[in-house]
């Protein structure tokens, strides 16, 4: 089991202070944020890949090279990487060149972003995401598998006789998971090619999340990877820690009640209750976290989302500082040793 924490990288207003941090401190805070996970012993640091405005993510290569140049042991992993609107060669070559940097210390989690105007910068239709999806990801498992490929399909122009380079170290394709809140078409992709499959499992109730890992866990055994409970399964989560549950709601809450993705909705007690939203003590952190195997069963890798939402960077590091505490919580339930 792993456990890590991944970003969006989103640039927001302290609803506190008033102050928006500015691209510089907000890309240079990513950095501190993952050097800080290493420290308290997390496993992974998971960046994200946006192109629009208030996000700063929109090259997750970058970021990870210099994170991994400045970390030792710690694994670096996206927390999507465009496959819609990113050419599946330069993602074949980026990642590539990253494993080798990084000896191997990395892996990468596909997605097919939301953001609807993103997608014609890129001479594309948000329309034609599924399909994108698919045919992208033949084409990138096969540039890592095969020395020559040709190619021809819908959404780029055709191979011939190409070779990726450089190719992957001792070669062995980067890990992929996919990554999916509500399309079944993604986890059936997983499956087929015998991926991890990732729910974000920050927005929907545990009724949903099991639905979708279920589906994927079936799929995985009918495609001949295993069986259903062997399937490469990652989940999400969210968490403001603090020494009580009562300061930790009167912290959250102003940024909980205007943060761009959920702000102005549910209030932040009906939020916490209907999705795996934790807010409270490192005891409940804990508790909730084991909870989620009772609907999504033994899962390999366990990500927090804790860096958002106009949080300064003081306070995201001393949110790591207890994440650490719930990380060493979890392995001693789960008879689990540190890496």
């Amino acid at each position: 089991m792993e456990f890590g924490i991944f970003s969006v990288g989103d640039v927001t207003t302290d609803p506190t202070t008033g102050r928006t941090p500015t691209e510089h401190e907000r890309i240079r805070a990513q950095v501190a944020i993952a050097k800080k996970a290493e420290e308290v012993g997390l496993d992974v640091v998971a960046v994200g890949q946006h192109h629009n405005p208030p996000f700063v993510a929109s090259s997750p290569t970058t970021t990870m090279a210099y994170i991994g140049a400045q970390t030792e042991r710690i694994k670096l992993s996206t927390s999507t990487t465009l496959i819609t609107t990113t050419d599946p060669v330069r993602i074949a070559e980026d990642y590539a060149t990253l494993q080798h940097l990084l000896d191997g210390r990395m892996d990468l989690m596909l997605g097919r972003g939301n953001t609807g105007p993103v997608y014609p910068w890129f001479g594309k239709d948000i329309r034609d995401g599924i399909p994108l999806a698919v045919e992208n990801y033949a084409l990138l498992h096969r540039l890592w598998r095969e020395e020559e490929v040709d190619w021809e399909g819908r959404f780029r122009t055709p191979l011939q006789g190409f070779t990726s380079t450089p190719r992957p170290l001792d070669g062995r394709p980067p890990f992929v998971w996919h990554g999916s809140i509500r399309s079944p078409e993604i986890a059936e992709q997983a499956a087929y090619y015998g991926d991890g499959f990732f729910h974000n499992h920050i927005f929907w109730p545990a009724s949903h999340t099991k639905r979708m890992v279920d589906f994927y866990r079936q799929r995985f055994e009918h495609h001949g990877h295993g069986r259903a409970e062997d399937a490469v399964v990652g989940l999400g989560g969210q968490v403001y820690i603090a020494e009580t549950r009562e300061q930790a709601f009167r912290e959250f809450r102003p940024y909980f009640d205007v943060a761009p993705v959920y702000g102005h909705g549910p209030s932040l007690e009906e939020f916490s209750s209907a999705t795996p939203l934790t807010v409270g003590t490192v005891d409940d952190v804990v508790e909730r976290t084991l909870g989620f195997r009772e609907y999504a069963g033994d899962y390999q890798r366990q990500l927090f989302l804790v860096d958002h939402a106009g949080l300064p960077l003081p306070t995201v590091l001393r949110q790591l500082d207890h994440l650490g505490e719930v990380v060493r919580r979890l392995r001693t339930e789960l008879g689990q040793v540190a890496a």
